[in-house]
């Protein structure tokens, strides 16, 4: 990182969409410690062409024009990095719901987890129901072999008739 050095208030460019973060509030806080104690940590600028480019201390910046100061201690940045504290730099906002779509995401991800977990339980389960318990008509016929799968029963008087004839029983 570059040595903090004194720079011209007038050749820093504010981009426009940066502009609508001020907060008149902080601005006057922090003009108030610089007289008290001064500028305590520096701006950050990238250099555009000719003209230098802010990309952090925007309201240390309003509370030097405040003060009627003309020049303002910063650090040059390369690009890479003013990009990458920009997403860093956000606000509390953009923050906020990166958490809650982590916290939401974690969320899912349990939900599936304990779905997955139990289907397979069910499945397990299910395994043993049917390993301990014969099937229907097994237990409640003496005559069936444990191999053969029961009759479905019949759901109307005629399909009974039919599996009656069919089984040579008598109706």
């Amino acid at each position: 990182m570059s040595k903090p050095e004194s720079f011209p208030i007038e050749k820093i460019f504010v981009p426009t969409k940066r502009k609508k973060d001020i907060k008149p509030e902080i601005v006057g806080e922090i003009a108030e410690s610089m007289l008290d104690i001064g500028q305590q940590a520096p701006i950050s600028v990238r250099t555009e062409g000719d003209r230098l480019v802010l990309v952090e201390g925007l309201q240390r910046l309003e509370a030097c024009k405040a003060l009627g100061e003309t020049t303002i201690i910063g650090v040059v940045v390369p690009a890479e990095l003013a990009q990458h504290r920009k997403f860093l730099s956000e606000g509390p906002e953009v923050e906020a719901e990166r958490i809650k779509m982590a916290r939401l995401k974690q969320l899912r991800l349990e939900k599936e987890a304990a779905e997955a977990s139990t289907a397979a339980l069910r499945g397990v389960n299910a395994t043993e129901v049917l390993r301990t318990r014969p099937t229907k008509g097994v237990r409640d016929n003496p005559k069936a072999s444990p191999g053969r799968p029961a009759k479905s029963s019949p759901k109307t008087l005629s399909d009974w008739i039919t599996q009656q004839k069919g089984s040579g029983g008598r109706y």
